[in-house]
């Protein structure tokens, strides 16, 4: 009996064991075959898709094609693109939530809060923001790059996902460690951009070199370029004044320039001034919280008004003059008693005013009749221009110059504008603002293309010669440097000549001349009598001012 029981007893017991170790032993191998194969399999793969990023074909879709760069090129943690996140409307609760909160109120509290914490977190990982047009959200508008570093590899992927973008139009750079090195990559990435980038800004990225001023050459197209705060000394100003004009070169694209937050003292503002001498673009300049004095507060004012030619200058002046002259006699040839007198007009220095008023009366003749129609109505130029395309304001398809003959889609944008202390003064007169450096911008277009300034008509006195003064620029910004009375008194004098010989919202052709000054904060006392006379003088010719009286005016009387 024993035995009998037993052998049952002991017959289920015996092959549990045996049943639990192949069961096992199975399982292992299973667990590792399931191991090796990925192993063995995945990783070929990525190494090839990493081996080929040139094959790569964008699609025009900025989030896409740089997931996919990255991702062929081993990244495996890159930013991500993602909209600019937008200010949210104030909340404000209705007396029904003034209730005491359910338990499903809690919850959702609880939920909102871990979520804020997450975003929080979320906000200091790398990021590309975007901002998007509005007729179509897949289609980028502007980059926001701030806060992380920007490498070559980084450079090299954007060179690849930036040009299948169609309506690029601004790329902001803010801290992100860019180097001389970098810098001259960076340059060579954007010619391959579309034709509506005309904006760049690169904030908080002090180099070495201070090579700012290759953005500036002769054959770039960017038209609004801001610079503040990278530590530009005044070598740095000699390189960006050089680069804004010299004798024998000239940028014709840049309309604002930004160098606000920097470190640039009188000899600086004096490179400054020197480029504006030969400069018929620009049209907007801050230097705004930099270093400059007296010394080079006077440089800078001596520009806005008639100066004095250099000896080079005349000189380049007397070989332009006869190389016109000879164009004009193989262009048109006359009579030999006419070419006889204009030999002898040019041998004795005559003619040299003449040679100058008729480009300017063809000039005057071409002039398109579109042109004079939008200064007679500005409100309408803004109207089509904001219909025309989707950029943040009507400057952009101006500045274009030779683009914007041809093609109908120019970028519009904002030129930089300086903060009013009335939050109300830059909504009411932002449309005659927008206008007018529209018209300005057509002008200076159309009007200084073809001319040399050092071709202008000149005045003689003493036996020197003397350039009307800078006309073309409108907007100058010394808020906070340190500037006493005595640089007060040659912008007094710069300010009555301006106000004199250039008068805005007039049908005559030509350039308006300086409509903004900015002079506040500086080393002297706001009520002091040149600086009282320089307000009154340019309140008249600030259309955002002129334009909320004319408002405050008419409700008065209303």
């Amino acid at each position: 009996m024993s035995n009998e029981l037993s052998a049952p007893g002991t017959s289920p017991r015996v092959p549990r064991p045996g049943t639990q170790k192949s069961s096992g032993s199975a399982t292992k191998k299973g667990e590792r075959a399931a191991k090796e194969k990925p192993g063995a399999v995945l990783p070929p793969v990525g190494e090839e898709e990493s081996k080929n990023p040139e094959e790569y074909q964008c699609t025009g879709v900025l989030e896409t094609d740089f997931a996919e760069l990255c991702t062929r090129l081993g990244y495996t943690d890159f930013p991500k693109v993602v909209v600019r996140p937008r200010p949210h409307p104030i909340f404000v609760p209705s007396a029904s939530l003034s209730e005491k909160p359910t338990q499903d109120d809690q919850r959702l509290s609880t939920s909102c809060s871990l979520n804020s914490l997450e975003s929080k977190y979320v906000f200091f990982r790398p990021t590309i923001q975007v901002e998007l047009e509005q007729e179509d959200n897949k289609l980028v508008k502007e980059i926001f790059i701030r806060g992380w570093r920007v490498d070559d590899r980084i450079l090299g992927i954007l060179s690849k996902c930036l040009p299948p973008l169609s309506q690029l139009q601004a790329i902001n750079f803010w801290k992100v460690g860019l180097t001389d090195k970098t810098l001259t990559t960076f340059i060579s990435l954007l010619p391959l951009c579309s034709s509506t980038l005309r904006k760049v800004s690169l904030e908080g990225n002090p180099l070495p070199e201070q090579s700012f001023h290759k953005l500036m050459a002769s054959d770039s197209t960017i038209a609004h370029l801001s610079l503040r705060n990278n530590n530009i000394d005044d070598h740095g100003a000699r390189l960006l004044g050089q680069a804004l004009s010299t004798l024998h070169t000239c940028n014709r694209t840049l309309v604002s320039l930004n160098l606000g937050f920097n470190h640039i003292g009188d000899q600086g503002a004096g490179y400054i001034a020197d480029g504006l001498r030969l400069n018929r673009s620009l049209l907007w300049l801050s230097l705004a919280h930099n270093r400059i004095q007296d010394k080079g507060a006077l440089k800078l004012a001596e520009v806005l008004r008639p100066f004095e030619l250099t000896h080079t200058e005349v000189v380049e002046r007397r070989r332009l003059l006869l190389e016109k002259g000879s164009q004009e006699r193989s262009r048109s040839p006359s009579s030999s008693r006419h070419g006889d007198s204009r030999e002898k007009s040019q041998m004795i220095g005559v003619s040299s005013i003449a040679l100058v008023d008729k480009p300017e009366k063809m000039q005057a003749m071409k002039t398109p009749k579109g042109l004079s129609k939008k200064k007679e109505k500005p409100g309408e130029v803004v109207k089509k221009d904001e219909k025309s395309g989707s950029g943040q304001s009507p400057t952009q398809g101006a500045s274009k110059k030779e683009d914007a003959t041809k093609s109908g889609k120019g970028s519009k944008l904002t030129i930089p504008e300086q903060k009013l202390s009335k939050g109300k003064s830059i909504k009411t007169g932002s449309k005659e603002k927008r206008s007018i450096f529209l018209e300005s911008e057509q002008l200076v277009a159309e009007a200084t293309e073809m001319v040399n300034p050092l071709l202008e008509p000149m005045e003689h006195r003493d036996g020197k010669v003397f350039m009307p003064g800078n006309k073309v620029l409108l907007h100058l910004n010394l808020l906070r440097n340190h500037i006493t009375e005595v640089g007060l008194e040659g912008f007094l004098t710069a300010v009555r000549y301006q106000v004199q010989f250039s008068k805005p919202k007039t049908s005559s052709k030509g350039p308006v001349g300086l409509l903004w000054l900015s002079l506040a904060k500086n080393y002297f006392d706001p009520q002091c009598p040149t600086y009282i006379m320089i307000q009154e003088l340019m309140l008249p010719r600030d259309p955002v001012k002129a334009k909320l009286k004319e408002e405050e005016a008419t409700d008065f009387s209303t």
